[in-house]
């Protein structure tokens, strides 16, 4: 058994010294703090959570997924689905403007979903890297003013959903601009727009209409855990996302502030990269093999990791699908070293000399996720446990971590959370629609995952899809490319001066924000 106070983990958490309050916000201000920076503002090319949680106060889309998780309209009054399910034709409501006050019509609406896609462009963000790939986007075409089809190469319940993710912006705004340009200066379609960016500390956005309760927003830049906590109990923050564990009681007990709590559906893994980006490096070639990467499975101790280092308990993963959609077969793999050294043996990596079975890089980032860094060097000392040489490398996650995702030139071993959501499994599963997909980060290439793919996305409804994806789950379980850890549990710092609730899918929407 592995004792967590064998750990000695750099950063450890503790509260940070006092912070001085400065005088509150004005009542048409919220503030938010995140752990995190954005890196782009091009439509094209934005790929993390706490980016988009931005954007889409910038940028409107053709339908949204609400609280509740279902697709809803934004811009559109009326949808028309072709009898072969591969074209959608959308009415867009009329009247609506662009930020620079030019009327958004159906042309900008085509240009808004052409765009991404241009190849000459070479953009890698989430819209054509992982929203075009489920979605098979074949072309958006002008039919009038208000109306717009869009086509596909093949159907799928996954449309409206996916459309949802593509951020409308203006034609003739962009068009006028270098992609370089486009990354700082959004030209928008949404209820703000982005007034200043000090990179690094904080992004203004100022409103321009409805809908939105408050005239402007602050997203303040904060990475450090105990001084988000900080500054919230001070009062010079509204929200804070990524709370320590070792904080709630904290921020509950400052009488200015309180935790809310959500089962989150970000998926929490160590991908192990196949891909050439990692050829040649130590243990690149041993998590090739199916049982090396079965039998680590064993090594690390999921549920003492949530409530030792999450502050929480939580069931282990059994795919990368969140519950209650997933194979109802699978059980989570238990923590158990012994099993994990016996298949280890048996996969041909015995210890050697010195009790090493073979070296490998676990790579992670400091301040993206929920005590990431403690997690990281948890799960390195579990493999450790068993033999594993495990060097870990902590990374900052906007300018080194997530370029090294872009490219998958992480190491073997990279520590990840991925948004996941409750309303079709077969959205969680598109990570891996294709073996180069841009989400495949682990460059998993099992043909029989992607055969079976083509079969559950071709069928008419979920439910008709359900043998299928159970297969493909049960494959996932045995030989995928990801080592199963958790699903976030996300908790919010949220000041008694605004009433807001925090959503499951870690969207940060302060439109219905308000005072309390």
């Amino acid at each position: 058994m592995v004792a967590f106070n064998r750990f000695v983990f750099a950063g450890a958490l503790t509260m940070a010294a006092p912070v001085a309050a400065i005088a509150a916000p004005p009542d048409n201000t919220i503030i938010v703090g995140l752990s995190a920076d954005a890196s782009t503002f091009d439509p094209a090319q934005i790929s993390s959570r706490d980016n988009s949680n931005i954007a889409k106060h910038i940028f409107a889309t053709l339908f949204k997924v609400n609280f509740e998780g279902e697709i809803e309209p934004e811009l559109v009054d009326k949808t028309t689905i072709s009898d072969d399910g591969l074209a959608y034709t959308f009415t867009i409501k009329p009247d609506l403007t662009c930020e620079d006050g030019e009327p958004l019509t159906a042309e900008d609406v085509a240009y808004s979903f052409n765009r991404p896609a241009d190849k000459a462009s070479a953009f890698t963000g989430n819209t054509p890297g992982f929203v075009y790939t489920t979605l098979g986007f074949k072309s958006a075409e002008v039919v009038d003013d208000l109306n717009v089809t869009v086509n596909l190469t093949a159907k799928t319940t996954l449309a409206l959903g996916m459309m949802a993710q593509v951020y409308i912006h203006c034609q003739d705004s962009y068009e006028a601009m270098t992609v370089e340009e486009a990354a700082s200066n959004p030209i928008g379609s949404g209820s703000y727009r982005l007034a200043s960016w000090e990179r690094g500390s904080e992004i203004v956005l100022e409103k321009i209409k409805d809908p939105g309760t408050f005239d402007t927003i602050i997203w303040r830049i904060i990475p450090e855990a105990s001084t988000r906590t900080a500054e919230l109990i001070a009062g010079n923050v509204d929200i804070i996302t990524n709370v320590a564990p070792d904080q709630v009681g904290a921020i509950n007990d400052s009488g200015s502030a309180k935790v809310a709590q959500v089962d989150g559906t970000r998926r929490m893994q160590v991908g192990f990269n196949l891909g050439k980006g990692v050829e040649g490096m130590p243990g690149a070639k041993e998590i090739q093999d199916p049982k090396v990467r079965f039998a680590m499975q064993y090594a690390v101790d999921v549920p003492s990791i949530c409530t030792q280092l999450l502050g929480t308990e939580c069931t282990r993963m059994t795919s990368l699908v969140n519950p209650p959609n997933g194979n109802p077969d699978l059980l989570p793999i238990p923590y158990d070293p012994d099993m994990a050294e016996k298949l280890l043996d048996e996969a041909g990596y015995p210890r050697g000399e010195g009790g090493t079975r073979f070296s490998i890089r676990l790579q992670g980032p400091r301040g993206r996720y929920l005590n990431d860094a403690n997690v990281v060097q948890a799960i390195g000392q579990y493999l450790n446990d068993v033999g594993i040489n495990t060097e870990v490398e902590l990374l900052e996650w906007a300018s080194v971590y997530s370029p090294l995702l872009r490219t998958k030139e992480m190491g073997p071993l990279f520590f990840l959370g991925q948004g996941g959501v409750t309303w079709n499994p077969l959205y969680d599963m598109s990570l891996f629609s294709t073996p180069d997909g841009a989400t495949n980060y682990q460059s998993w290439t099992d043909q029989r995952w992607f055969d079976d793919w083509k079969l559950a996305i071709d069928a008419d409804t979920v439910e008709a899809a359900r043998p299928v994806i159970n297969r493909m789950l049960k494959l996932f379980y045995d030989e995928g490319p990801w080592l199963q850890l958790y699903f976030q549990p996300d908790f919010y710092g949220v000041s008694n001066r605004i009433e807001w609730t925090p959503r499951r899918d870690e969207e940060i929407e302060l439109f219905a924000a308000t005072l309390s």
